[in-house]
């Protein structure tokens, strides 16, 4: 029986990450590829789900910081995760779905527990949870947002943090990761190492190998939580 379903979105991270993780990768836990973006990460994550039917599902890669005090290098997991880009109008004009009262999917949440599963809140808007161990835990971040996008420059974060304040990293693929587990009933965990600051494109900077190395170890530390 597959009790993890480690997805990874990318072959380099992938790369990187495989021997840190090596240690817990067997017949309870798998590796496997989710793809880059939102759009091929909920489909292959569906797919994986229904064919594989695991028990929990640890999404793990690299992030960019928008809030200072993650530290790059270091790895986090996050307790809840947001969606970018899904709404009406563009840059500065642009209005997230869930500021629309917009709802995504219309199902009841299949997690009686979920802080969504309320009658009143049970459809999916704008965000979902993702465990994140104990709030006192130093690799607990708060909200990861996920975007088609990333941010391009500095005045791309200021209009992402003026619509969700709280966002603390951003990243591609956790809302649709968190979306396909959400539909199945499956238990998320989300694990990002920061490898630079949001809208920081000058790759030179970014601290890839150390994010990862950090990532891995954390979710070697979840995975021996889970058995």
């Amino acid at each position: 029986m597959l009790e993890t379903l480690v997805l990874v979105p990318t072959p380099l991270e992938r790369r990187l990450l495989a021997p840190g993780l090596a240690a817990r990768l067997d017949a309870a836990n798998r590796l496997e590829l989710c793809g880059f973006g939102p759009v091929a990460a909920a489909a292959r994550t569906a797919e994986l789900i229904a064919t594989l039917a695991p028990q929990r599902v640890l999404l793990v890669g690299i992030a960019g910081r928008i809030d200072d005090r993650l530290t790059i290098g270091s790895a986090y997991r996050f307790r809840e995760v947001a969606c970018y880009g899904v709404g009406v109008g563009s840059a500065a004009g642009f209005m997230p779905a869930e500021h629309l009262g917009w709802q995504q999917w219309p199902g009841a949440s299949a997690i009686p527990s979920d802080p969504l599963g309320s009658p009143a809140a049970a459809a999916i808007g704008d965000r979902l949870p993702c465990t994140a161990g104990r709030s006192a835990d130093p690799s607990g971040a708060g909200l990861l947002l996920t975007g088609c996008a990333a941010s391009a420059s500095a005045c791309d974060v200021r209009q992402r943090h003026l619509l969700y304040p709280e966002a603390e990293a951003e990243d591609m693929e956790g809302f649709a990761v968190a979306l396909a587990c959400r539909l199945r009933g499956l238990p998320l965990t989300i694990v990002r190492g920061i490898s630079n600051t949001a809208g920081d494109r000058d790759q030179a900077t970014w601290r890839i190998a150390a994010a990862l190395a950090a990532a891995a170890d954390l979710s070697l530390r979840i995975l021996a939580e889970a058995s």
